[in-house]
């Protein structure tokens, strides 16, 4: 029986009407909430990134402004912009886009973000706070995959899960997410000897390292849940013989969609649900900056 699609467009949707029914609370109390994306250069792709942002944002009503600096721009005047934007009772959430000119540190300036402004949840300290579990804002790629595990109506809890990929971003706030639902998570890397032999006895399997076909349906257990993070572009030969380009993930969505129960699919998976979860997390920025929610538990 092939697998069922998780729609992450459809869940994408469902988020973004969440989010503008916050917004639109807020709003009304006069309480602002209103995202500022500083941008670096003149990076095409980024350009396109933060075009996206504005038109989404303005989806759900919240105000959105695009700070771009010069290429020129240095370190202490980088980090001056970012203290502006953290000391401004205005703006209520901040993104950088990356990459950033050489010579400016990317980790080091996410790191001058205020940690309740951080709506991509980078600062290293917001980091520190999924590692204690006490989450103030997480990544928002490690938040989709999990909210689109939930989906699926799979209860997390002692199931085995393979998370391919260790980034900082991605990977390894997301091993941290799945091990506060009780999952039992094994993070894979470049150094993991046998990946296959792991990911062959997961129950769910998440993979996002970049490289296309990486995981074939020899190395997905029968029924396993299945999550593609990579986005990769691929040439392909049409029916008319043109030469043209694809966007797939970095699992064989025919071979693995034969062997998963769930699977996401590339483009329409993850993607969707990432730029969800940015917006959920600017109004979660925004509750907080106002003091309608607390920042953790304290557990």
């Amino acid at each position: 029986m092939p697998a069922k699609l998780i729609d992450g467009k459809a869940l994408a949707a469902a988020t973004r009407t969440k989010v503008a029914q916050g917004v639109a609370a807020l709003t009304s109390q006069n309480r602002p909430v209103k995202l500022v994306a500083i941008l670096v250069g003149d990076n095409p792709a980024a350009k396109v990134y933060a075009e996206n942002q504005a038109r989404t944002c303005a989806q759900v009503a919240i105000a959105y402004e695009l700070k771009q600096l010069p290429a020129t721009t240095s370190t202490a005047e980088l980090h001056a912009a970012i203290h502006t934007l953290n000391r401004d009772p205005s703006v209520t959430g901040i993104f950088l886009h990356s990459p950033l000119p050489a010579g400016l540190d990317l980790q080091e300036a996410q790191y001058q973000i205020d940690i309740l402004k951080d709506v991509e949840g980078v600062n290293p300290a917001n980091i520190g706070h999924v590692v204690y579990g006490h989450t103030i804002i997480a990544p928002c790629t490690a938040l989709a995959v999990v909210e689109l595990i939930d989906s699926t109506g799979l209860d997390l809890t002692g199931k085995e899960v393979a998370v391919v990929g260790a980034s900082r971003i991605v990977g390894r706030p997301l091993a941290l997410l799945l091990t506060e639902r009780n999952a039992t998570v094994t993070l894979c890397h470049i150094h993991t000897k046998d990946t296959p032999a792991h990911t062959r006895t997961a129950d769910v399997v998440v993979v996002a390292v970049g490289k296309p076909n990486l995981l074939r349906a020899d190395h997905i257990k029968p029924g396993a849940v299945v999550n593609d993070v990579g986005i990769n572009r691929v040439k392909i030969t049409d029916a008319f013989g043109k030469v043209t380009e694809k966007t797939v993930g970095d699992v064989d969505f025919d071979e693995v969609s034969k062997v998963a129960s769930w699977i996401t699919p590339v483009p329409g998976g993850v993607g969707p649900m990432t730029v969800a979860m940015l917006l959920r997390n600017t109004l979660r920025a925004a509750k907080l900056v106002h003091g309608l929610e607390k920042t953790f538990s304290g557990k």
